[in-house]
């Protein structure tokens, strides 16, 4: 298996063997993290931007630490204290911290198209760490990654998507990677938060929780996305969570062996409870920890690395 491509903007144009690339050589680099000495020299000498317009906590952290444990210059870009305020355009800050010598871009944005805009302006390696409601590729992968690690496939399972459909980046990244690598996609939540339009994308949409979580193998759920709606969507945070947050009533229909996702962060006792939040079939915590090592994946194979499955030693 081989890498070609420079940037990391979405899922939709990667290939189903692209994706299982980043999957193997995924492997590898966790079993770095494990190791008593964590750093390799990947991308020593490189230049790593964190460009976050939108805020956020976890994924920038999380691509910090996959930077330096490549070895990778780090530095921090925050819109709150940035030439943004003054006016400068998100195509003239990029150009400057290339004249700086930057190797990669990650760009979290509010607009969707953002990294995809960057890519055809920049010479550097342009990833997409999430751009409005459009894509969030590393966080598809590495929830692929998570379900391959603990189911061993993704060909044939049932995965139910539950939440707010309409506004989540995390979603549409989720959905064209798993039904690229063979899982039966379900997505269930309110009719306003999930219209029948995302069947083009090759799933299946209903309205009705029981059915939906009834033969799930994986059961991912979403937060609602109050930051991007433009109107309210239903009439009530508490009426959500009673039609459709997972309570221990309806935890007791699903599978034994359905893994409990979600992207974070999460609201406790809306869309879960909080003791399925910290159950032993909860994988929260180490979608975490696999996405440190799928952003180092990322990082290593746009930088021209060659897939491994077990990283040198």
């Amino acid at each position: 298996m081989s890498w070609t491509k420079k940037h990391l903007l979405d899922i939709e144009s990667l290939t189903a063997e692209e994706i299982i690339t980043v999957l193997d050589t995924a492997r590898g680099f966790k079993a770095v993290g494990e190791r008593a000495i964590k750093k390799v020299p990947a991308l020593r000498g490189k230049t790593v931007v964190n460009l976050f317009i939108e805020p956020s906590t976890r994924t920038r952290i999380s691509f910090e630490l996959a930077a330096q444990r490549l070895s990778a210059d780090i530095v921090n870009f925050s819109a709150d204290a940035s030439s943004f305020k003054k006016g400068e355009t998100l195509k003239d800050t990029a150009l400057n911290l290339q004249a700086l010598n930057a190797d990669f871009i990650i760009i979290r944005h509010s607009a969707s198209g953002a990294p995809h805009f960057l890519s055809r302006v920049l010479d550097a390696h342009v990833i997409n760490a999430g751009d409005g409601a459009h894509a969030h590729p590393t966080q598809a992968l590495l929830d692929c990654f998570t379900i391959r690690e603990k189911k061993g496939r993704i060909a044939g399972l049932n995965v139910t998507i539950l939440g707010d459909i309409l506004y989540s980046r995390v979603a549409r990244s989720d959905i064209w990677a798993l039904t690229k690598l063979g899982a039966n996609v379900t997505l269930c939540g309110p009719s306003t938060l999930v219209p029948k339009t995302f069947e083009k994308m090759g799933c299946h949409v209903t309205h009705d929780v029981d059915e939906a979580i009834r033969d799930a193998d994986v059961i991912n759920l979403l937060r609602i996305q109050h930051e991007r709606q433009r109107q309210t969507m239903f009439p009530s945070i508490g009426e959500y969570t009673q039609l459709f947050g997972l309570n221990k009533a309806r935890f007791a229909k699903t599978k034994p062996d359905a893994l409990i996702m979600h992207p974070g962060p999460i609201n406790r006792g809306v869309e879960i409870d909080s003791e399925i939040a910290d159950c032993g079939r909860s994988v929260i915590l180490e979608q975490v920890t696999n996405g440190l090592a799928v952003r180092m994946a990322v990082l290593f194979l746009v930088n021209g690395g060659k897939a491994i499955e077990e990283p040198a030693k």
